[in-house]
């Protein structure tokens, strides 16, 4: 079963991937399950998704005082910045917490990853150097990896996929074989200054336009 648990949409502030379109990308290229982790937004799920292919996980990504973090299997969205509040909501809401791109923030993630479920160990979207030291962050604390491509653009889903042996069914089954089943974490990373580019140009372009981004 091969997932990309880390994609955003046009409900994100840098990003004009519709959801409808991130799935059939997501099928096209092999994906059995995904999540789209809006920053600060569940409005992805406004829309219907078809209970498979793939399957869809509700999810959300939060900027804390921390940095980022990640809940997935989420039934409503997450309030606040504090990263140990959030991570008490997600479990709350029954959900995990993935912490993504461990070295894109202002804190050292050795003080978090005790907190978290799962740790981003590929992100597509991060420098080479920098998912070598989560992969060894990971291996280092004994928390399960995962991967995320980060998408903010359709041609970027899939880039880096979390394969597990299992095949799941419906999202109770998911969740519990992400917490414990073997796994393996493969991808590539985008080309930096591109992605980054395309990102930071739809957010001017937003500002500048008043373009929403939640519709």
């Amino acid at each position: 079963m091969r997932l990309d648990t880390h994609i955003h949409s046009k409900y994100s502030y840098d990003s004009l991937s519709d959801p409808a379109h991130i799935l059939k990308v997501a099928r096209r290229r092999g994906l059995d399950a995904i999540s789209i982790t809006d920053h600060g937004s569940m409005e992805a799920y406004s829309s219907s998704f078809r209970s498979s292919d793939p399957l869809v996980i509700p999810g959300m990504e939060v900027k804390t005082a921390r940095g980022d973090i990640i809940g997935l299997f989420l039934n409503e969205p997450l309030m606040g910045t504090d990263f140990f509040e959030i991570c008490d909501q997600i479990r709350n809401q029954q959900g995990i917490v993935v912490l993504p791109h461990p070295y894109r923030r202002s804190c050292d993630p050795e003080e978090l990853v005790s907190h978290v479920d799962l740790l981003e160990v590929l992100n597509s979207r991060s420098r080479k150097q920098e998912n070598i030291r989560a992969q060894a962050l990971s291996h280092r604390f004994g928390v399960g990896p995962i991967t995320g491509s980060d998408a903010h653009t359709c041609f970027e889903i899939g880039r880096a996929v979390t394969e597990i042996d299992d095949f799941c069914n419906d999202l109770d089954e998911l969740r519990r074989v992400l917490l414990h089943a073997d796994r393996q974490c493969f991808g590539s990373v985008s080309p930096y200054y591109i992605s980054r580019g395309f990102s930071f140009g739809t957010g001017m372009l937003r500002k500048l336009t008043s373009l929403p981004y939640r519709q």
